[in-house]
């Protein structure tokens, strides 16, 4: 990493240490700094480097970055500049310090402890606001982007400790112009946590991301993966034909409202399926606020800081974002 580092401190980033990799790309803590001492910390993802001559990389890294730019949402990880330095593209983004819900589910586990009920339907009805805002984002021009993410799951989910809940890595998303697609040719996507149409090779729209966003759901309320087989083709067969049980049945505190929102996500007929991640978050809200004080970023940031154990989210050593 010394090379890179020395690269990086030219254009006044100082990189803390890898936190994150995948077969493609890298991403780092830094810290970016200025004038009288300026010190903020960010994340830099990178492509790895024996991708980043190819040109398909660098479009779809290229395209990720100007498609984000103007993502700027509570609810969506923040990028703040695409740059290029040594024959390298780098992207500065928001810097979580926090959790993403693959480390959560994971934790729960080692606790022996469920998921609260009201907590994992709060968490899934703030991405459901940051897709609302996603799909519905137009261009400079007054285009509608036709922004579907296409790798809703975990590990792209975070948590700060302060409760905020953030949806990252538009990487492998469909949009308007801007990104590498050869949808219906290949998959796009997790296998466990794909759409019917993803797993099946169809053209997608934007209910494709809410069929995972029910998978994460139920994987929250039940502590696995009701999809998830050892063989990635089972996976996708059980995408497409396994039997949607009833949920309330496995777990008996999910409320009749809760079980209908989710039958209603995971229905694999998409005009039968949530029309809008909008329609999805209200239903969320309706059954969490309608007749109680229900749960707030605090109560979440709370519930986050005792379950790891933190008691100074600023000088814990943090998590943060899926591997790219």
């Amino acid at each position: 990493m010394g090379s890179f580092k020395n690269v990086f401190s030219e254009i006044h980033y100082e990189m803390v240490r890898k936190i994150a990799e995948g077969g493609m790309g890298l991403v780092y803590e830094a810290a970016q700094l200025g004038a009288g001492n300026f010190r903020k910390v960010v994340a830099v993802k990178i492509i790895r480097e024996e991708y980043s001559a190819i040109s398909e990389f660098q479009k779809n890294f290229i395209g990720e970055a100007r498609l984000v730019a103007d993502l700027i949402h509570t609810n969506i990880v923040q990028t703040y500049h695409l740059g290029q330095v040594g024959g390298q593209y780098f992207m500065v983004m928001e810097f979580v310090r926090g959790v993403n819900l693959e480390q959560f589910l994971e934790q729960h586990h080692a606790q022996g402890k469920p998921i609260p009920v009201d907590l994992a339907a709060f968490i899934i009805s703030r991405i459901a606001r940051g897709l609302t805002y996603a799909h519905q984002k137009c261009d400079r021009e007054g285009r509608h982007l036709n922004i579907v993410h296409r790798d809703i799951g975990p590990k792209n989910i975070m948590i700060a400790y302060e409760g905020d809940v953030k949806l990252t890595d538009f990487g492998i998303a469909k949009a308007l112009d801007l990104m590498y697609n050869e949808e219906g040719k290949v998959i796009a996507g997790k296998d466990e946590y794909l759409s019917p149409e993803q797993a099946s090779y169809a053209v997608t729209d934007a209910r494709a991301d809410l069929f995972p966003l029910g998978i994460v759901l139920t994987e929250l309320l039940l502590g696995r993966n009701i999809f998830r087989a050892p063989d990635r083709a089972q996976s996708r067969r059980n995408i497409l034909t396994m039997p949607i049980p009833q949920f309330s049945s496995l777990r008996p505190d999910i409320e009749p409202r809760l079980e209908a929102i989710i039958q209603k996500a995971l229905q694999r007929d998409r005009d039968k399926r949530y029309q809008s991640a909008f329609e999805m978050m209200t239903d969320l809200e309706m059954y969490l606020y309608s007749d109680r004080y229900g749960p707030t970023n605090e109560k979440l940031g709370v519930y986050l800081k005792e379950l790891f154990g933190v008691k100074d989210p600023g000088t814990t050593p943090p998590y943060h974002r899926s591997t790219p």
